[in-house]
């Protein structure tokens, strides 16, 4: 069987627990090939992995969504690009979220040679956007809007003009420009599509797009719009939708998807990855060491950790954090982070980089994370497979693996407000003065992820999955 994972932003270009979980896929079925299609901010990126990809890898292919238009010089000179009435309607459709007409679409772009800078600067895109504009937009300014959507569609359109390996199964680990990848595929190979959320993929661009200052106004909802679209095709045209909570999938349905397509697969660890973990020489003793597993950008929100961390350590000055992952994703972010622990005067705040959690996790006393956005996080299972209780934020499923949603184990930790580094202080002061709490907790947390989130169950349900889309069992 050959297999197209197709990614956006994660592997095999940053660590992270996506990431992680799709290279355990990959090495878990050594009898399978697989394909990584990587979606990429650009050409810098290009072939900069940082893992080292398992023998049944056999291709690798990049779509660049911040691209040049690659096409060759000749085509740039041709004759002034036309578009028929189908194609024109098609065109009209995607840019008024009307009925799109996906498949003329999937056609144009996978049959014609043309260069984007003639759709995008031509004629038949012009007219398509003014029309829009005059139907839903027509108080704004026109040269403002006309801008956006060229920069907004550039890259859907390198998207669309992406030419696909050929695969049994597309398996994607996100909608967005992932499931458009996948839909188009699913079309021109007649192969099966598999859809894997880990978080969803629209909630979490519309709550950047709300938060961020590169875009205002009616662009905000115009850019939603856009990946609402997208996620709409992916699950509209996928044959299995998987998410890793309730609420997910939840959230899925309600943004389309629909009901009898989906399921509910959670992550899972290796529970004897962490047994007989040790404390390492470097955790003094006579600290209280708190450890943060994170990549250093702001949906982890790391700042507001080290606030937090901060008001903690005035009241128990044995505080120690180590915050590990890497930090070159995001450098102006990360140096952010650095300047803040240099002016609150925190030496007790160490960055360690990439490093082997398990090789910290021993000497850690408990563990952290304050993301503004996450799905099930990898690093909670983990620190709950080293006894190692957990305060997160309340996003995601972080409530329900610190709480328990089918069991009776007890929390295994705090759940606290985003940004809310008061409530958070107060956590870390509450684990940190009472080992009795601590050592509770870390049982109640081995218990959940031991019973619940044991990655030979989690990879025994793709396994039937993948059977079940090659025509070995039933849809």
């Amino acid at each position: 069987m050959r297999i197209c994972i197709v990614a956006e932003g994660c592997y095999p270009y940053v660590v992270g627990g996506v990431s992680s979980w799709i290279h355990s896929m990959i090495k878990i079925f050594p009898e399978y090939q697989f394909v990584v299609l990587a979606i990429v901010a650009n050409r810098s990126l290009r072939g900069k992995f940082v893992y080292d990809l398992p023998e049944n890898v056999v291709e690798v292919h990049e779509l660049y969504l911040e691209d040049a238009d690659w096409r060759p010089k000749e085509l740039k000179r041709a004759a002034r690009l036309k578009l028929n009435e189908r194609e024109y309607a098609a065109l009209r459709s995607l840019l008024m979220n009307q009925n799109v007409d996906w498949d003329t679409l999937f056609s144009f772009f996978g049959e014609k040679e043309f260069s984007l800078n003639e759709l995008l600067m031509g004629e038949d895109f012009f007219r398509a956007v003014q029309e829009c504009y005059t139907v839903r937009y027509a108080g704004a300014v026109f040269s403002d809007f006309l801008w956006t959507m060229r920069s907004m569609y550039l890259p859907l359109f390198l998207t669309l003009g992406m030419r696909l390996p050929r695969a049994d199964v597309y398996h994607c680990v996100a909608t967005g420009y992932a499931g458009v990848l996948g839909s188009m595929a699913k079309r021109r190979f007649g192969c099966r599509l598999l859809i894997s959320e880990h978080g969803i993929y629209t909630r979490e661009r519309e709550e950047e797009l709300i938060r961020a200052d590169w875009v205002s106004g009616i662009y905000k909802n115009i850019w939603i719009e856009q990946f609402k679209k997208m996620s709409k095709l992916a699950y509209d045209r996928a044959d299995l939708v998987t998410s890793l909570y309730a609420h997910a999938r939840e959230l899925q349905i309600e943004l389309g998807c629909p009901a009898d397509k989906t399921s509910i697969t959670p992550n899972g660890i290796d529970p004897a990855r962490f047994d007989g973990l040790k404390r390492p020489e470097a955790m003094e003793p006579d600290m209280v060491h708190i450890g943060a597993v994170l990549r250093v950008t702001p949906i982890k929100d790391v700042k507001t950790m080290i606030r937090a961390f901060a008001y903690a350590k005035r009241d128990v000055p044995n505080l120690k954090l180590w915050i590990m992952g890497p930090t070159e994703e995001d450098e102006e972010y990360a140096r952010e982070c650095f300047d803040l622990v240099e002016l609150m005067e925190l030496p007790d705040v160490v960055f360690t980089g990439r490093v082997n959690v398990t090789e910290y996790l021993g000497g850690l006393d408990f563990t952290i994370l304050t993301s503004i956005s996450e799905g099930q996080p990898l690093s909670i299972l983990e620190g709950f497979a080293a006894r190692k209780p957990y305060i997160a934020t309340n996003v995601g499923n972080c409530k329900g693996l610190i709480e328990g949603e089918r069991d009776n184990y007890g929390p295994a930790g705090y759940v606290v407000p985003v940004m809310g580094v008061s409530e958070i202080a107060r956590a870390i002061l509450k684990l940190a003065e009472d080992e009795k709490t601590r050592k509770r907790m870390g049982q109640a947390g081995y218990q959940r992820a031991v019973k619940a989130y044991d990655e030979s169950a989690v990879f025994g349900t793709y396994y039937n999955l993948y059977q079940k889309l090659t025509g070995s069992g039933e849809v």
